[in-house]
C-alpha cells in the first residue's frame, strides 16, 4: 500500500532516498523497484526492520528491482546517524504522529537533505483520525500509539519552521477510512469479528489486485475520504 506517489520525488538513476519509519518496508520495496537508487530504510523497531529485510530479500529473489541497492538501520529519526546533505529524497509516512517531538524530526530530515530536494511526509487526515478518537480510545492510547492529531495547516506551518518549501498536497486511501471507523466501534482488537474479516478481506484483495473500478473510487472520494495527508516539500536552495 503506497502512500506516496514516487513521480513527485523527482528521483533519477544513482539517487540515495532514505525511508524513515520503513516499517515492513512498503515504501522501500517500491523504491527498490526504481531504476538503479540507494534505498535506506530506518526504523526503531527491530521486528519492523527485519520484515523490511525479508521483503527486500523476496524483490531480489523474484526479480521485482530496478538493479539499485539497499541497506537497514535502526535509529533514533530524531538523531539520524547520516551526514548533512546526503539523501536525494526522503519519506517520512505515517511517523510523525507517533513522535513527541516532531519538529526536531523535521530538523533533522531537512539536514540530511540535499538542496533542491524532496521530502514526502504524511500523517493520518485530521477529522477521519478525529472520528476514529471519539469512537475508540483505545484506538490512539496505546504503547507507540497516535499522540496528536495534524490539522493541514498544523503541518504546513512546521515544515516551513523547518526551512522546507511546500509544494503540493494529496490525500490517500479512501476506502480504508470506513474500515478503520468500523474497527474503532467494534474495538480495535476484535479483528475475528465477521464484518471486519470481510472488509478486511476486500481490502486485501483490492490492493492485490488493484481493479480500475475500486482505483476509481478510490481517487473519486480520496479528496473527501481519504484517510492520510500527503504534503510534498522541497528543501531550499
Amino acid at each position: 500500500m503506497h502512500t506516496v506517489d514516487f513521480s513527485r520525488l523527482q528521483l533519477k538513476e544513482g539517487d540515495r532516498i532514505l525511508d524513515i519509519g520503513c516499517g515492513s518496508g512498503r515504501h522501500c520495496a517500491a523504491a527498490y523497484e526504481c531504476p538503479n537508487l540507494s534505498v535506506v530504510g530506518m526504523d526503531m523497531n527491530m521486528n519492523d526492520v527485519l520484515k523490511a529485510r525479508d521483503r527486500l530479500i523476496f524483490h531480489e529473489q523474484w526479480g521485482r528491482h530496478g538493479n539499485g541497492e539497499w541497506a537497514l538501520s535502526i535509529a533514533d529519526a530524531g538523531s539520524l546517524p547520516f551526514m548533512a546533505s546526503s539523501f536525494h529524497a526522503v519519506i517520512c509516512s505515517e511517523v510523525l504522529e507517533h513522535i513527541e517531538t516532531d519538529t526536531g524530526v523535521l530538523t533533522e530530515i531537512y539536514r540530511i537533505l540535499k538542496p533542491g530536494k524532496i521530502l514526502a511526509v504524511s500523517v493520518p487526515r485530521y477529522y477521519p483520525e478525529r472520528i476514529c478518537w471519539a469512537l475508540s480510545a483505545e484506538y490512539h492510547q496505546t504503547l507507540g500509539g497516535h499522540i496528536r492529531i495534524y490539522r493541514k495547516s498544523q503541518l504546513v506551518g512546521k515544515l516551513k519552521q523547518a526551512g522546507f518549501i511546500v509544494l503540493h498536497s494529496h490525500h490517500a486511501h479512501s476506502l480504508h477510512t470506513p474500515y478503520w471507523w468500523l474497527k474503532c466501534a467494534i474495538g480495535p482488537d476484535n479483528d475475528d469479528v465477521c464484518i471486519v474479516k470481510l472488509v478486511h478481506r476486500f481490502l486485501t484483495w483490492d490492493l492485490m489486485k488493484k481493479p480500475a473500478i475500486t482505483r476509481f473510487l478510490d481517487r473519486l472520494l480520496n479528496p473527501v475520504l481519504g484517510k492520510s495527508l500527503v504534503l510534498y516539500a522541497v528543501k531550499s536552495a
